[in-house]
């Protein structure tokens, strides 16, 4: 039996992660600060603590570990990230955790750690046409990220790839392209696009109005969840290390991506474009290097993904109105 650790086993995808591992019949032990918001952990072990705190992470990565997923980050959606009020908190905690858990890791002979980046490291200029965003792995530099939850992903990167140069670290890194799914943030805040306007439509009546940030007209690609568990679990025990893009290649406009949830909610609504944090102007998951060297691609389509997680918000909205 493997021993696996989760680190962020409470957020969105650590928690979709322990299911996973726990249905291969892996002893899985979860850290985070919080237990799952949605379902109860199925980890063997969960452990709530600070990864900020040094001695906390040299308890919790102890000797035999198989596998290591490293999740966790103070992250959130546009309205968190890109509003500058958050920037110190986004790069200290998130820094700070991964200086931590590279550390520790080396000492402790980890078999394997994942290490999930983001899209968000890549360079603006190569995001300003929503209609050709460049996101291939090999444009990452010279870097520019169009925020600092970018920069601090870029440094992380490197610094996994440190240590798997210098202390033999056996690091795998991905960049997640906007992974989303049922059981995650939706309206603290924090949430994501794709829940947020699952959400505005949940709760807007046929031919209402919902307002959208921006012009509509910004592109992106969106992954479910399913499909990035598959690529995660495929490439830490690969014998390939990245950095790969694990993301969609279904690219459309926002505009497009309400008409998608519009459809699957049964409703016709009109938009309002508003000002509001956006980040780049176009983006999407170039899967070439992943796809020739794992073989992965995604499963579910934009549509199916969707229709998942608007039926999961619609019976959250349906109990909060109750």
């Amino acid at each position: 039996m493997k021993k696996t650790l989760v680190l962020g086993a409470g957020g969105f995808i650590g928690s979709h992660l322990v299911k996973r591992l726990k249905k291969e019949g892996q002893y899985v032990i979860g850290v985070d600060l919080k237990f799952p918001e949605f379902s109860e952990s199925l980890a063997d072990e969960f452990y709530l603590g600070d990864l900020r705190d040094y001695t906390f992470v040299s308890q919790v990565i102890t000797e035999g570990i198989d596998e290591l997923y490293q999740l966790a980050a103070d992250m959130g959606g546009a309205g968190y990230i890109f509003v500058g009020e958050h920037d110190a908190d986004v790069m200290h905690n998130s820094a700070q955790i991964n200086l931590n858990v590279a550390k520790v890791a080396s000492a402790k002979k980890v078999k394997a750690l994942f290490y999930s980046s983001s899209a968000c490291m890549y360079p603006e200029y190569n995001q300003l046409d929503p209609e050709n965003p460049k996101c291939g792995e090999n444009t990452a530099y010279p870097a520019q990220p169009d925020s600092e939850y970018g920069w601090e992903k870029l440094f992380s990167e490197r610094l996994y790839a440190s240590f798997s140069r210098n202390y033999d670290l056996n690091v795998k890194i991905a960049r997640f392209h906007n992974i989303y799914g049922e059981e995650g943030a939706w309206n603290n805040g924090k949430e994501k696009a794709p829940a947020a306007l699952c959400r505005k439509i949940a709760l807007v009546e046929n031919d209402g109005i919902i307002d959208v940030w921006g012009d509509g007209k910004q592109t992106r690609s969106f992954l479910y969840i399913d499909d990035c568990l598959d690529a995660v679990i495929e490439l830490i025990r690969s014998e390939f290390s990245g950095p790969y893009n694990i993301g969609s290649e279904e690219m459309v406009s926002i505009d497009e991506f309400v008409e998608v949830i519009a459809k699957v909610a049964g409703k016709s609504v009109k938009i309002s474009h508003i000002e509001g944090p956006t980040g780049v102007r176009g983006r999407c998951s170039d899967n070439r290097l992943i796809s020739h060297d794992l073989g992965w691609s995604p499963k579910i389509n934009l549509e199916r993904g969707i229709s998942k997680l608007y039926r999961w918000i619609e019976s959250n909205v349906k109990v909060e109105s109750n």
